[in-house]
């Protein structure tokens, strides 16, 4: 009886192992979710918006668009325009999990909630199809909490925190963003060539184009990726 219990422990080590790598993302996404709901409450917007934003929107950087188009005079309309428009690159990251997330309707649903380019770059980051799909509840449904408890906190904190830039809030996701993806470019050409192309992209059309239209352009690179290397 006690070998049975220690090999089959409530919360299997690769799962403890999935929950470990999370907790960095996590603890980047509370910390923006922090700024976004001070930013947003500060600017003078009721508490009640960034927090039931981040509950039914779930976007981080369509959210910050959004909500710096409504401080700056923008209408509702032009703010949802721009969050769509950035979130146009779900869809892409929607597509490469989509076998990750299950059939059920009920999972689907709340699968494409979940997705963001965090959780989708974490799980495909995984060796096999079970790792995959454990990934990507661990992590989504863990960001999301996460998020919610970080921009609710924010929003009540208000302009308490003052100028959130000096304390470098808005760079923390980029910058775990970056280090999840990093082992991919090291071991796969074709991932490689994608993002390199990806980035020339966005570099170039930045001086020209408003802020947030670069990543889309970045998403082109995707062409590259199905062309597999000639043999040696």
């Amino acid at each position: 009886m006690r070998s049975l219990q220690r090999t089959s422990p409530v919360f299997p080590a690769p799962r403890r192992d999935l929950v470990r790598d999370s907790s960095l993302v996590w603890l980047a996404s509370g910390i923006v979710g922090v700024s976004f709901g001070a930013i947003s409450v500060a600017g003078g917007l009721p508490v009640w918006v960034p927090v039931v934003m981040s509950l039914l929107v779930y976007a981080g950087s369509a959210q910050f668009s959004a909500v710096g188009v409504l401080l700056a005079g923008g209408g509702p309309l032009a703010a949802a325009a721009t969050g769509l428009l950035l979130n146009t690159r779900t869809a892409a990251f929607g597509l490469a999990v989509a076998d990750v997330i299950g059939r059920g309707w009920a999972a689907r649903l709340l699968g494409a909630h979940l997705v963001t380019d965090e959780t989708v770059a974490f799980t495909l980051a995984q060796s096999d199809p079970l790792r995959r799909r454990a990934a990507f509840w661990i992590s989504g449904l863990g960001l999301f909490a996460v998020w919610n408890v970080g921009v609710l906190a924010g929003a009540l904190a208000g302009g308490a925190l003052g100028d959130t830039a000096r304390y470098g809030l808005d760079a923390a996701f980029p910058a775990v963003l970056v280090a999840l993806v990093l082992p991919a470019l090291r071991t796969d050409a074709r991932v490689r060539r994608c993002a390199l192309l990806g980035a020339a992209l966005a570099l170039a059309v930045t001086p020209a184009v408003p802020a947030g239209v670069p990543v889309l352009l970045a998403l082109a690179g995707l062409a590259l990726y199905g062309r597999k290397e000639a043999p040696a």
